[in-house]
């Protein structure tokens, strides 16, 4: 009896410290998360101020306002045509679908690490945007799958991530398991081929002056951003995270192996190929609008698991907030390096990427339950 008095207050105590633990990394991940989005409203602010003509942050968001039906009225007109339209008609959009592609980008990371159980895949490493280009060039250059009309990029560049996805994750599986070693090799693999048939059906373009612009969107860019470009790939990024929100369990699962997550009753099989599915459908709708943009789901999904732990309940929302902060940024850096110029967006994120990427290797070994160890 006194063995287990004296035991009690020591439970007690654990029970205690873990309540305190829980409530400290509540407190951080709230705090976290705060910061990141006043620094992705910061972020876009000034995105759109910075530029050949500059532009007051205030100036920014009264035109940005006016355009709303409750609030235009009560918005006084104390700027340009001219600054009108560069703001509502060029920068604005261009900002805000870096965000968009950005946070898919960032959510495709995260899902493809846990379905793989490896922190070096990502959608570009893995061969995903590639087959997504491979489709997206035959469209732009020969009007291929014209019965979907003005979505036949997006859907063409669907069908050809999903391909490449379903690819790799069928030449990585042995016995039933994914091995590291055999996953990065497949999915080099298949980047090359998605890769050579891209350069082959662009050498076979019936117009040469397609090629320059396709070759341009190939590597990535947002010059081309309108208003309309926004509503497929918002939409399909705002519902296929709400829906990994919700599936955070399952995907927490998953980061302990499959067959630990079958004996929690997730249907395996059925869970996987929805997301594979989603993964698809997001990088499709993301490539479609700003073509291959590499690293942003490698590095933005590392991060985020550094700052809050592997639980996808907070792993996701920062990796949306931080991928949308990191592409925003990039897309500033390529339009003003060189200005009047303009760089490709990924060569931006290739040079931050690839020796994050070297880093990662470095260090030894690639699990998502805590990042490279």
């Amino acid at each position: 009896m006194r063995h287990s008095l004296e035991i009690q207050p020591d439970r007690k105590k654990a029970v205690s410290n873990a309540a305190s633990l829980f409530t400290n990394r509540q407190r951080w991940f709230r705090m976290m998360l705060l910061l990141l989005f006043l620094a992705l409203m910061l972020s876009i602010t000034f995105a759109v101020t910075l530029g050949p003509v500059k532009i007051s942050p205030i100036t920014v968001w009264k035109i940005a306002l006016s355009h709303l039906p409750i609030v235009q009225d009560y918005i006084e007109v104390d700027w340009t045509k001219a600054q009108e339209r560069i703001i509502w008609d060029i920068r604005l959009s261009r900002v805000l679908l870096g965000g968009v592609v950005g946070a898919g980008l960032a959510v495709v990371g995260v899902v493809i690490q846990a379905l793989v159980r490896n922190s070096l895949a990502d959608p570009y490493i893995l061969g995903v945007s590639s087959g997504a280009s491979v489709m997206a060039t035959l469209v732009i250059l020969f009007g291929a799958l014209p019965v979907f009309g003005q979505y036949a990029l997006s859907f063409g560049a669907f069908l050809g991530a999903m391909l490449a996805m379903f690819a790799v994750y069928m030449l990585a599986r042995i016995g039933g398991r994914i091995q590291t070693t055999k996953l990065l090799l497949a999915g080099v693999a298949v980047s090359f081929i998605m890769s050579a048939a891209t350069n082959f059906i662009v050498t076979m373009a019936p117009k040469e002056s397609g090629i320059r612009e396709v070759m341009f969107w190939m590597m990535g860019s947002l010059a081309g951003a309108k208003w309309e470009y926004l509503s497929i790939p918002t939409i399909v990024v705002m519902l296929g995270s709400l829906y990994l929100l919700t599936q955070y369990r399952a995907l927490n699962a998953l980061l302990m192996g499959e067959e630990v997550a079958f004996t929690l009753g997730i249907p395996i099989d059925y869970f996987r190929n929805i997301l594979i599915v989603i993964t698809s459908l997001i990088t499709g709708a993301v490539v479609a609008v700003s073509g291959s943009i590499g690293f942003i789901g490698l590095v933005v999904p590392h991060i985020s698991r550094l700052l809050v732990g592997s639980d996808h309940r907070r792993v996701l929302p920062m990796s949306i907030l931080l991928g949308m902060i990191m592409v925003i940024w990039s897309d500033v850096f390529a339009r003003l390096v060189l200005a009047p110029q303009e760089l490709p967006i990924g060569v931006v994120t290739a040079l931050c990427g690839g020796p994050f990427f070297i880093w990662l290797l470095r260090r030894g070994s690639y699990s998502v339950e805590g990042g490279a160890k």
